[in-house]
């Protein structure tokens, strides 16, 4: 059955309805979602399960490519670079199938290719592998991908005493004069709010 988000002509847009069905994904895995404010960011959600919270980039295809689809991972300077996003979420349009990759596997490439039914595939492990923000393993991998940002969360790890997370949330806030409550990452307990 065609997936009707594939009448959808333009692509920024038909980029937009895949957000929201990864939205809706994520809420019936019981994940929380924020979204960052803008576009400059080189990610598109950050997700949090049980106090662990990663980054995911989404992305679509619907091209298909000698038995399987071709998806675009790049940016618009070009592939992404460095630590852009723990996961990579690629929708496939006809499949209504989501691939949930870590982000090592597809930093510096412009393209992946994915093929959902050939078995041993270089990404079958990782269809509809939402339990990476819900597992507790700590091992990127098929068997855990809750690789997420644990290692990033760690109080006083960081610039001047702040963890990877306060500055990937301070840098989601509209200005530098904005106020935003600091929290004890996995105690789960506010500090007192403090000016970024």
């Amino acid at each position: 059955m065609k997936n009707r988000g594939m009448d959808i002509k333009h692509p920024k847009l038909r980029g937009e309805w895949a957000e929201l069905q990864f939205m809706l994904r994520a809420i019936e895995k019981e994940l929380h979602l924020n979204k960052p404010w803008g576009e400059v960011m080189p990610y598109d959600f950050v997700v949090e399960h049980e106090g662990q919270f990663a980054r995911v980039q989404v992305k679509s295809t619907m091209f298909k490519d000698r038995g399987g689809y071709s998806c675009t991972v790049r940016g618009s300077e070009g592939p992404y670079e460095g630590d852009p996003f723990e996961y990579l979420a690629a929708y496939i349009f006809q499949e209504d199938l989501w691939y949930i990759i870590p982000g090592e596997m597809v930093v510096g490439q412009g393209s992946i290719a994915l093929y959902p039914k050939l078995k041993g595939a270089k990404y079958g492990p990782y269809k509809e592998a939402w339990h990476f923000a819900a597992e507790r393993g700590g091992e990127t991998g098929a068997g855990g991908l809750d690789r997420g940002m644990r290692g990033r969360v760690a109080v006083g790890a960081g610039v001047a005493g702040r963890t990877d997370v306060e500055s990937i949330a301070g840098r989601c806030l509209a200005g530098p004069s904005q106020v935003a409550a600091r929290y004890t990452w996995g105690a789960g307990q506010p500090r007192a709010a403090v000016p970024t």
